[in-house]
């Protein structure tokens, strides 16, 4: 006779397998069959009854639904051409729900067998249960060619664009997805490489002018060696990983965690909670929690993932795609803290006293699952009055304790004095033609400052702890200003009628004394953009030499491993440090520390670089349809062979060529930054108010040149008209590219310190 399990018995194996909770998942576990089920279900009936499993079961996934972003394998087009998908997660007793795909114009083609990852709407009234909209495909990975399309006979070719390629594609006619001559095509192999002859290759995207704005990111990858193409063998250890299972981690999914994100973020990888302190020894006190992505779990030392993830370094964000550093069935599935759905964590509980000091924390290896995914904005209405739908049910539960704690710490942040500056980001919004329908500067809500300073918070939590247990970590660096950054710097503070301490250590404290007494004046972003510029820049090392930007002693990024290789390395340490398990730091990790610090350290340089080169094209593409256009601007950068003006419509910067000002002669003061007329004593200085003309845009570079018209309200004076000179206002545009990289104004990214 088949023996029944206990009633411990069955709960314990809920609590160890929190994705195989059904009871056909109970019975294939304890060897059930037949008549015994029914036996079996009394006892879960009984559990039920006594309370026991229904308090489990607001913690689990429900075995008849599915979570809302789900693996898909699409199914063949039914007779009205309508698509199906199956989902591969299913876990229900009945038949698997059926899934309807509703897709937009630009996503791929998509055929039977595909696998993608999809967001799931419940429907009713309807002939199926539920609505997918694509997030990206999953699970194949052919090999992807960028080139310029070049129309034959019968088909035609493909000249890819990468340097490193010399060999050319054969696109057949059938597969030319109707390319035209001369456009800029993303195509993949249509099948094995044949010994004689060229490679076969089919179009799957057609991206137009090779200079058009849908272009731009691809270009910038390829131009800067980002590795966009998954090796084989990683995406099929990415596809064998399975949901973690609870074993010995603690169980905070009954612990209202949220997760604050843009509203178009792809992947949720910390999520906050906060409530007052109970203990009578911390009056008026708060405690927080910051749970981060276990991604140590799945990419483990020495494996696959683990060897394309160091290469990689980091993901990289562009307008329109984002270069993970993971592949979809981790970064955007099983690593990312979807609403609803149990995931592993490293989750840190911090007390903070009533004026927003830490006066303790503790790290621990859990399970939790997410009670809402909320962006921003909804939230700082929420605070402000307005809840909707999503927010109000967590409004006082969660969202106020957070605010209530995030107003503690400006307390502490006053004391400690972090580099406050004041520099706007750009957004750069597209529409489904990859086409720039508006740029403006994103708005900061407290929303924002609350995630960036509990993830500051967390990050000192790692450094401390790993420093306190003696373990190997990598720690974000940021070392203090050079002396010769910051004699230019108290030089351009100088000319604004301002002063910057002198004669002792220099602290950050007394730059936001600098950077407060600018404020509100004509001087404010000349002097945010001169501070800026005598900062060093934030590098990884196993050594620690504080963080001069944050005024803080001891820091590592440990908030975003799914999105930075430095994240998981603190991962490995805290696993190694506590005795978590077996994915901690390995010998070879540790010995490798410092390679991969430099590794990383330029992997992170190559990716703002790309970034800020695509925001330039994009900005030039963008302004090409407005040549002749008159437009405010501020001097941002002085160079011996012209100024720099950024555009404050839409912060793009341009070149104000020397040569166009007039034929006197200019001195450039390198330590004043200044340019200054030999006659007319026409001085352009940085920050200074100016009207230019667009005279020229160039998409394929992201270069402007511009026309000065005045300075400070007042006309250009003129000495003659433009003096002769070697070169065009265009040669010198690629001469600016090159020269005026120490000026240009740095892309920041959200919660990159």
């Amino acid at each position: 006779m088949t023996r029944i399990p206990s009633r411990e018995e069955i709960l314990n194996w809920i609590s160890e397998n929190p994705t195989l909770t059904s009871k056909r998942d109970i019975a294939r576990a304890f060897g059930i069959k037949g008549a015994a089920r029914i036996e079996l279900k009394k006892v879960l009936k009984e559990l039920e009854a006594d309370g026991h499993l229904r308090k489990r079961r607001k913690t689990y996934r429900d075995p008849e639904g599915l979570p809302p972003v789900s693996v898909l394998q699409i199914l063949a087009p039914d007779a009205d051409g309508d698509l199906f998908a199956k989902p591969l997660e299913w876990q229900g007793e009945g038949k698997a729900p059926v899934i309807l795909v509703v897709t937009k114009a630009s996503d791929p083609a998509l055929g039977a067998g595909d696998r993608v990852l999809a967001r799931l709407t419940k429907v009713s009234g309807e002939s199926h249960e539920y609505e997918a909209r694509l997030i990206r495909k999953i699970g194949h990975n052919p090999l992807r060619i960028l080139g310029i399309y070049r129309k034959g006979h019968e088909g035609g070719r493909i000249v890819p664009i990468d340097k490193g390629q010399d060999k050319e594609w054969r696109v057949a006619e059938s597969a030319a997805h109707g390319a035209k001559d001369g456009e800029l095509v993303e195509a993949e192999q249509a099948g094995p490489k044949g010994r004689l002859g060229l490679p076969s290759a089919r179009i799957v995207s057609r991206l137009g002018d090779p200079s058009a704005p849908r272009a731009v990111s691809l270009i910038a990858i390829h131009q800067h060696g980002i590795p966009d193409q998954f090796p084989d063998a990683v995406i099929a250890e990415a596809d064998k990983a399975k949901p973690a299972p609870l074993g010995k981690r603690e169980d905070l999914r009954d612990l209202p965690l949220i997760t604050i994100d843009p509203a178009d973020a792809r992947d949720h990888d910390d999520a906050v909670y906060a409530h007052a302190d109970d203990d009578p020894k911390n009056p008026g006190g708060h405690v927080v929690w910051v749970a981060i992505a276990d991604v140590a779990h799945y990419v483990t030392p020495g494996s696959e993932l683990d060897r394309e993830a160091r290469k990689r370094g980091n993901s990289t964000y562009f307008p329109d795609r984002v270069v993970p550093m993971l592949p979809d069935r981790l970064s955007g599935d099983l690593c990312s803290l979807h609403e609803g759905v149990a995931r592993p964590v490293i989750a840190v509980r911090m007390v903070l006293d009533a004026q927003g000091a830490k006066i303790a924390h503790r790290f621990t290896r859990a399970m939790m699952q997410s009670k809402a995914s909320l962006h921003y904005g909804e939230v700082q209405a929420a605070v402000d009055g307005a809840p909707n739908d999503r927010t109000q049910p967590w409004l006082s539960a969660v969202i106020e304790p957070l605010y209530a704690a995030y107003r503690a710490t400006k307390h502490a942040r006053e004391t400690r004095q972090p580099l406050d500056l004041d520099l706007p980001e750009r957004r750069i919004e597209l529409d489904e033609d990859g086409k720039v329908t508006s740029v403006a500067f994103r708005e900061r809500l407290d929303a924002h400052r609350l995630i960036e300073e509990f993830m500051v918070l967390a990050n000192v939590c790692a450094a401390e702890e790993l420093i306190a247990k003696k373990s190997p970590l990598l720690f974000r660096v940021h070392e203090e200003p050079n002396p010769d950054k910051l004699e230019s710097l108290r030089d351009v503070a100088e000319a604004s009628g301002l002063t910057l301490a002198k004669g002792q250590v220099l602290r950050t404290r007394h730059l936001n004394a600098l950077l407060k007494a600018a404020a509100g004046t004509e001087n404010a972003e000349q002097i945010n953009m001169a501070t800026l510029r005598s900062m060093t820049q934030a590098y990884y090392s196993p050594e620690n030499f504080g963080h001069f930007g944050l005024a803080l002693r001891n820091y590592a990024h440990f908030t975003s491993p799914i999105r930075r290789y430095s994240d998981l390395i603190v991962h490995r340490a805290l696993i190694s440090a506590h005795r978590w398990g077996k994915d901690g730091l390995s010998d070879w990790d540790i010995e490798n520390l410092e390679d991969t610090a430099k590794l990383i350290s330029d992997t992170e340089r190559r990716s703002m670089v790309a970034e800020r080169d695509t925001t330039d094209r994009y900005l030039a593409a963008y302004l090409s349809e407005r040549m002749g256009n008159e437009f405010a601007a501020r001097i941002s950068g002085i160079a011996k062979f012209g100024a720099f003006a950024r555009l404050e419509e839409t912060g793009a910067d341009g070149l104000i060529p020397v040569r166009t000002l007039g034929r006197e002669f200019f001195h450039f003061d390198a330590d004043a930054q200044t340019l200054t007329g030999e006659h007319s004593g026409l001085t352009l200085a940085l920050g200074q108010s100016v009207t230019v003309r667009l005279s020229e845009t160039d998409p394929l570079t992201g270069g402007l040149i511009l026309e000065l018209l005045s300075v400070e309200d007042t006309p250009l004076p003129r000495s003659g008209g433009p003096r002769r000179g070697k070169g065009s206002p265009k040669r010198k545009l690629a001469k600016s590219r090159v020269k005026g990289k120490k000026t240009a104004r740095k892309v920041t990214r959200k919660r990159r310190g």
